[in-house]
């Protein structure tokens, strides 16, 4: 899948990494958020209205990362 270049509005509280599962379904695409948006690279959090350029990204038709589901252990290891 590609998504095409556009703009995003952020809400307050958001971050690149909500930004990217948002848009791209996986928070690993923040780096490229990142990278299109050197200007805001030193926020952590976004008070509302930055805009954000949205990179071309080619998304895996395959990419099934956040479809596994990780194993918490029910007892902590230090109370076995």
């Amino acid at each position: 899948m590609t998504l095409s270049n556009t703009l995003y509005r952020c809400a307050a509280g958001e971050t690149f990494d909500s930004v990217a599962l948002d848009v791209y379904g996986n928070e690993k695409y923040a780096c490229e958020i990142l990278s299109a948006n050197p200007d805001l690279c030193l926020l952590t959090v976004f008070t509302g209205g930055e805009l954000l350029d949205l990179p071309v990204v080619e998304i895996p038709e395959d990419d099934t990362e956040n479809d596994e589901e990780v194993a918490m252990p029910v007892t902590p290891p230090w109370k076995e």
